[in-house]
C-alpha cells in the first residue's frame, strides 16, 4: 500500500479538512482502506467516518455490522449504519440482487453527502475489481465508456484510494498490520456475474497470462487517457439541456460515429444518466435520429427515453406520473407536472407577450373544465376552420410527448383553448372592456 499517498496526492482526491466517509462491509479491501484511512488523517488533515449498509440478504448480515462497529470504535472514528431490503427491492423494481444492491447502496451514500453528513465517499476498489469491471462492461457491451472503467474520482464525490493497489499489497497490509476483517461467504456464489469473473474466468486467464489484473487495468487507463482528449475536441454548445431532459441538434448526428458516441453519451450525463448505457442503446439513438420517423421514440434503462421531434432528438429523464386534471374555468391558477403553472386572470389591457392568450370568457359554457387531451377532441382555429385537435397540434409542430400534457379548455369534445398554444374562434375577444388572459409559467 506504499503508493496509496502518492496516488491519493496525483489525484488530488481528498482536500484538507474533508470528512471522509468510507464505505465498509467489514470485508479484507474495506478494513484495509478504513485502516489506512484512519491512520493516516491527521497527516492528510481529514476527518474519517465509517459507513456500513446493511443489504439484508444474509440472515446473519448483522453480525458483519457488530464486526465494523467494534473495529471503528478501536480505531476511533464514527460509525454509521444502514439497512436496506436488496431482496425486496429487486423484487419491485425488476432488478438482479447485485443491481439492487448497488442502487440500494448508492441511495444511502448519497444521502449523506446531500445532508452533509460527509464530503466525499472512499471506496475500496482495486487493480482486481478494475479489471473485473472493465471485462464485465465489455461483455455487456458498453464500448469505450465501459472500457475505461472505473474512475480514481467520480463527480467529485466517490473517491477509490486503492484503485492502483493489488489485491497481494492489500493482504500483505492486513498482515503486517494485523487487520481484522470477515470472509462473505456469497462471495464464492457465482450465479453472481461479479463472483462469477472473479473465481471462474479471472483464476483462468491469470493462470495463462500472469500478468492479466495489471495488462487489463492499464488498458483501461489508456483508453479513458485517449477518451478524454477526444471529448476535450468535441463541441456541443447547440444542446439545450432542462430539466432532466436535453435536447440535440440532428445535425450532431451526421458527424463520425466516435464524435456522436461521445455526444450522446455527454447528454445523457447532463440529465444524470450515468449507469447502466450499452454500446446497444447509442446505436438505438443514433439510428432514431437518422432513420426514425418524426414522433417515434426509444426506450432506455431507469424510464428513460428518447424522442424524435422535428429537427431534435430529446432525451427525457422524467420518471412517468399518473397525472390527473380536472380544474373549473375561473380566476386564479393551477399547476401542472411537466408543464408548468397555468394563470387566470380578468384583464383590461390586451397587451401579447409570450404564453398569453385572451378569451371572451362570456363565450364559453359554465361547464367547460380545463382537462388533458381526449380522443375525439375538435378544435375551431383562430380564423376560421375546425380540425381535430390531434391534428391542429401536429400542424403547430408540438413534441408528441408534450401533447398528453397541455391544458385544454374543453366543453364535452369542443376544444376552447390550449394553454400556451392557441384559442378557438369560437371564444376571441371581440369589442368587450375585459377578458381572461391566459398565461402560462414555466
Amino acid at each position: 500500500m506504499k503508493t496509496v499517498e502518492e496516488f491519493i496526492e496525483k489525484t488530488k482526491m481528498i482536500k484538507k479538512g474533508e470528512i471522509i466517509g468510507v464505505g465498509v462491509s467489514g470485508g479484507s479491501d474495506s478494513m484495509a482502506l478504513l485502516h489506512y484511512l484512519a491512520n493516516n488523517q491527521h497527516k492528510l488533515d481529514i476527518e474519517v467516518v465509517a459507513i456500513h449498509v446493511d443489504h439484508g440478504i444474509r440472515e446473519n448480515s448483522y453480525m458483519d455490522a457488530d464486526f465494523v462497529r467494534e473495529k471503528a470504535g478501536e480505531l476511533g472514528v464514527r460509525f454509521y449504519k444502514f439497512r436496506i431490503d436488496a431482496l425486496k427491492l429487486a423484487k419491485d423494481k425488476n432488478l438482479s440482487v447485485e443491481t439492487a444492491a448497488r442502487e440500494g447502496r448508492y441511495g444511502v451514500f448519497n444521502t449523506l453527502i446531500k445532508k452533509g453528513v460527509v464530503d466525499k465517499i472512499a471506496l475500496a476498489h482495486h487493480t482486481l475489481d478494475q479489471a473485473e469491471t472493465i471485462l464485465m462492461h465489455i461483455f455487456r457491451g458498453s464500448g469505450v465508456a465501459g472500457a475505461k472503467g472505473m474512475e480514481a474520482v467520480h463527480d467529485n464525490i466517490y473517491i477509490r484510494p486503492l484503485l492502483t493497489t493489488s489485491k497481494a499489497d492489500i493482504l500483505e497490509y492486513l498482515s503486517e498490520n494485523q487487520v481484522d476483517y470477515v470472509d462473505d461467504y456469497t462471495n464464492n456464489d457465482t450465479t453472481y456475474n461479479r463472483n462469477f469473473v472473479r473465481n471462474v474466468l479471472m483464476k483462468e486467464i491469470v493462470k495463462r497470462w500472469p500478468n492479466a489484473v495489471s495488462a487489463i487495468a492499464a488498458f483501461g487507463q489508456s483508453v479513458a487517457d485517449d477518451d478524454q482528449y477526444i471529448n476535450s475536441q468535441i463541441y456541443t454548445d447547440a444542446m439545450l439541456f432542462e430539466d432532466k431532459l436535453v435536447r440535440i441538434p440532428n445535425s450532431y448526428f451526421l458527424y463520425p460515429n466516435a464524435v456522436v458516441s461521445r455526444v450522446i453519451f455527454k447528454a445523457l450525463k447532463g440529465i444524470e444518466i450515468k449507469q447502466d448505457i450499452e454500446k446497444k442503446h447509442i446505436e438505438m439513438i443514433k439510428d432514431l435520429a437518422i432513420n426514425g420517423e418524426n414522433g417515434s421514440r426509444v426506450y432506455l434503462p431507469f424510464e428513460a427515453i428518447a424522442f424524435k421531434e422535428y429537427d431534435y432528438i430529446t432525451i427525457s429523464n422524467r420518471k412517468k406520473e399518473e397525472v390527473q386534471l380536472n380544474e373549473p374555468f375561473k380566476c386564479g391558477e393551477f399547476e401542472v407536472s411537466g408543464f408548468g403553472t397555468v394563470v387566470v386572470k380578468r384583464v383590461k389591457d390586451f397587451t401579447q407577450g409570450e404564453g398569453r392568450l385572451y378569451i371572451d370568457y362570456r363565450k364559453v359554457p359554465k361547464t367547460a373544465i380545463w382537462r388533458f387531451r381526449q380522443d375525439g377532441d375538435m378544435f375551431t382555429k383562430f380564423g376560421g376552420g375546425t380540425k381535430k385537435l390531434k391534428s391542429f397540434l401536429i400542424d403547430k409542430k408540438v413534441p408528441l410527448r408534450q401533447r398528453g400534457l397541455i391544458p385544454v379548455l374543453a366543453d364535452g369534445n369542443e376544444i376552447y383553448a390550449i394553454a400556451g398554444v392557441e384559442i378557438s374562434d369560437k371564444v376571441k375577444v371581440e369589442n368587450v372592456p375585459t377578458a381572461y388572459m391566459i398565461e402560462v409559467r414555466k
